[in-house]
């Protein structure tokens, strides 16, 4: 129905959007390979958004945060703000699609089905079991363990590793378990150029930036009636608090912490 099609529209214009801002290849050396000082930053910046270009209001870039140096501290900038619109794409399509199918088969072992897709995705959220949402932070704090420990390869993103590279699993193939790698897991892309590869950083930045502008969009017209006028026709008025995940199942202060 309606709520579907102007769904499926969004995601259409986050993919049109972004590449619009997607700058050309460029040419001689990547500048993205580690970005250690703000000059670094200024030269992304410009590639990525030619209009706004660096932008710092709090001058975060000339920060030493923890006495680590300045050249760790936009490491970790860095890190943070391409983590961040990696999980805001992952957030984006997630709402999209959950908001118009869910997964035919049982949710839990019990036969409990998956909640409907009628429901509103922090609705969904709500109503899946606690098992499952200890399930999935399990896994989301494992995948960012590996990511701080470099995969037992790499150095720290704050001591010179490319902001954003997530480490291969190949340690954890070899002493544990078979598992693919998160990014180009059949080696696809081994041989691309360094240009190709510098237009590509640039593309993800720019559309993390704007899936982070797309799913609060969602949830804030879900908690807010008529605050995203643009998603007047499709939100769903939501009761509950979307920035706590474990709302009345989880809390310091009970004599049962966990909910379990």
């Amino acid at each position: 129905p309606e709520r579907t099609t102007m769904k499926l529209a969004a995601l259409s214009l986050l993919a049109g959007s972004a590449a619009a801002f997607t700058a050309g290849p460029q040419q001689g050396a990547s500048t993205s390979a580690l970005s250690a000082t703000k000059a670094d930053l200024e030269a992304i910046a410009e590639k990525a958004n030619p209009a706004v270009k660096f932008y710092d209001p709090l001058n975060l870039s000339d920060k030493n945060f923890w006495g680590q140096g300045n050249e760790a501290t936009i490491g970790f900038l860095r890190q943070a703000e391409i983590k961040h619109g990696r999980i805001a794409m992952f957030a984006f399509v997630g709402y999209i699609v959950q908001s118009n199918f869910v997964f035919p088969w049982a949710q839990t072992l019990a036969g409990t089905p998956h909640p409907s897709a009628d429901l509103s995705p922090e609705q969904q959220w709500d109503a899946i079991p606690l098992g499952a949402k200890w399930q999935i932070f399990a896994v989301i704090s494992a995948l960012e363990l590996w990511d701080e420990c470099g995969g037992g390869t790499l150095p720290h993103y704050m001591r010179g590793r490319q902001p954003g590279k997530y480490p291969s699993f190949q340690l954890f193939r070899d002493t544990v378990h078979p598992v693919f790698d998160l990014y180009d897991p059949f080696g696809f892309n081994k041989n691309m150029s360094e240009e190709t590869k510098e237009r590509r950083l640039v593309a993800e930045l720019n559309n993390g930036r704007l899936a982070q502008l797309g799913i609060f969009g969602f949830l804030c017209a879900d908690k807010i009636p008529g605050s995203v006028p643009a998603l007047n026709g499709i939100a769903i008025p939501y009761e509950g608090d979307p920035m706590i995940p474990f709302e009345g199942q989880f809390t310091y202060f009970s004599g049962n912490p966990f909910g379990l």
